[in-house]
């Protein structure tokens, strides 16, 4: 038997409600019909915003949303964006489709979008193709609440109240679609560039992030912050809170990285296999910034992660729009266990992207609505925001998969919320065969546990026809004994436990 044993008297840092966030690129079907639909569409909304979407993801709890994107964001002027929508500027999305982008959704729209969701803002600047000016303008025109020519220019497109903005990305992907840049010429342009994201509300300061690495490029990370903290950096002050980090799971490669539904065995385990390469990138920047930042001051910003395929048969190969499986909810579950054990430096994450597009938690069609097996994960785990990560750790694990991609076969993390319940997620990876899992605590005599899991055949996914192939279901059979609790994890399954 698999034996976890908890800590429960022994916190390893909070976990960030960041931690589940999401990511919204105007990028495919995301923004549009996936989220925003405008006023005037037969699709029930408010101000534009599908109700069924925002409804969905105020019950997942979404905590933060990024936004425009993504290499978008590098060709993003914003102010297209604002003003009378018939008398906005139209452009050529170059990075996605090549479609025409008419900008009837900008940054009154985003905003409104996560007012009605209740998260937090994290906005990308542009930096590739954008200039200082542009982007000072733009930190003026949504955050300062005086008397100025660009506060002003908001109040007459009917916002008096200056917004608040939480997180803000001095450009994205520098090194490829943001500029094609060398690391220590980034590094200068940042400190140019963050020097005018003024801090107009004193009370609420804007979290200022550094583009960081592409997954195992760890010279991109030794060379900015070499660059930041040996020249005029020696300490934080303030100017760099976090530095972004992307990773994406293929299970091949770029030029052929396989069916989001149709894949074997093998193909399982090598998706899983990378997926917890996870754990190793972070590990290794996290070491490099130690150097640089042993306090852990500053923030590891994994804001683009997810499962990346090749994209459904008939649909726009720009549009990257693909189906979501129980393998993607393994991927999900995986990667959020990571993300909480590392919560001491990572404090928030996207996963890519949001409706629509890569690894979603949603998809849509006209007024039709699914929930993927992604989702119902985020759904579950939603209990690990703002809650004490424990000391846990598995023993009794072997090993299950195929040839060189062998993994173990279940993943975990535990957290403490404010009111003593303890959350357990664990992850069964192996293709066959329920594992028993005795969880065993220093101290704490169980009275109560409720457990659900998400699980299914590996290709298993929720159609528009029909929608509720994967959900969250009650399991069955969980005991409590004089060792601790005793579950059966079904193979192929993310499961909850909330023990109290």
């Amino acid at each position: 038997m698999i034996k976890l044993t908890v800590h429960e008297n022994e916190k390893k840092g909070t976990i960030a409600p960041e931690i589940y966030g999401h990511f919204s690129e105007h990028l495919g079907r995301c923004i549009y019909e996936g989220i925003y639909v405008g006023e005037n569409s037969p699709v029930p909304n408010v101000k534009g915003m599908r109700k069924d979407v925002v409804d969905a993801l105020k019950d997942m709890a979404i905590p933060v949303l990024r936004w425009p994107g993504g290499c978008f964001a590098d060709e993003y002027h914003w102010k297209d964006g604002i003003g009378p929508k018939d008398k906005r500027k139209r452009m050529v999305n170059t990075n996605w489709g090549g479609v025409v982008e008419d900008n009837s959704f900008g940054t009154h729209e985003y905003f409104e979008l996560c007012d009605q969701l209740g998260c937090k803002t994290y906005i990308n600047g542009n930096v590739g193709s954008g200039t200082v000016q542009e982007m000072s303008e733009w930190i003026e025109y949504m955050t300062f609440e005086g008397e100025s020519p660009l506060a002003n220019e908001r109040r007459a497109n009917g916002r008096d109240k200056a917004w608040k903005v939480d997180w803000f990305g001095v450009g994205n992907e520098n090194w490829g679609c943001g500029g094609n840049m060398h690391p220590e010429y980034y590094a200068d342009v940042y400190r140019r560039y963050q020097s005018f994201v003024k801090m107009y509300d004193k009370e609420n300061p804007i979290k200022r992030i550094a583009c960081g690495p592409s997954d195992f490029d760890y010279d991109w990370t030794e060379k900015i912050l070499n660059r930041l903290f040996t020249r005029c950096y020696d300490h934080l002050h303030g100017n760099l809170d976090g530095l972004s980090l992307h990773y994406y799971t293929l299970p091949h490669n770029w030029d052929h990285k396989g069916s989001a539904t149709d894949f074997t065995d093998e193909e399982w385990y090598i998706t899983l296999f990378k997926t917890l390469k996870m754990d190793e990138i972070i590990t290794k920047h996290s070491n490099i910034m130690d150097k640089y930042d042993p306090k852990k001051i500053l923030a590891l910003i994994v804001d683009e992660w997810g499962c990346w395929y090749d994209v459904e048969e008939g649909t726009n190969p720009g549009f990257l729009y693909q189906q979501n499986t129980i393998r993607d909810a393994l991927v999900a579950g995986i990667n959020l266990n990571i993300f909480n054990k590392h919560c001491d430096r990572v404090r928030m994450a996207n996963i890519a992207q949001t409706v629509n597009v890569l690894q979603s938690v949603i998809l849509t069609e006209g007024p039709k609505m699914v929930l993927t097996p992604t989702y119902h994960v985020f759904r579950m785990f939603k209990y690990h925001q703002n809650a004490e990560l424990l000391n846990s750790f598995l023993t009794g694990v072997a090993e299950t998969g195929l040839g060189e991609n062998m993994v173990p076969e279940v993943t975990e993390s535990v957290s403490k919320s404010k009111d003593g319940t303890i959350n357990v997620t664990l992850n069964n990876l192996s293709l066959e065969g329920e594992r028993e899992v005795l969880i065993a605590f220093d101290d704490l005599k169980a009275s109560s546990v409720e457990a659900e899991v998400v699980t299914g055949a590996m290709n298993a996914h929720n159609t528009f026809d029909k929608p509720e192939v994967v959900t969250t279901e009650k399991l069955d059979g969980v005991k409590i004994t004089d060792e601790g609790i005793v579950v059966k994890l079904p193979a192929r399954s993310v499961t909850l436990l909330r023990v109290r």
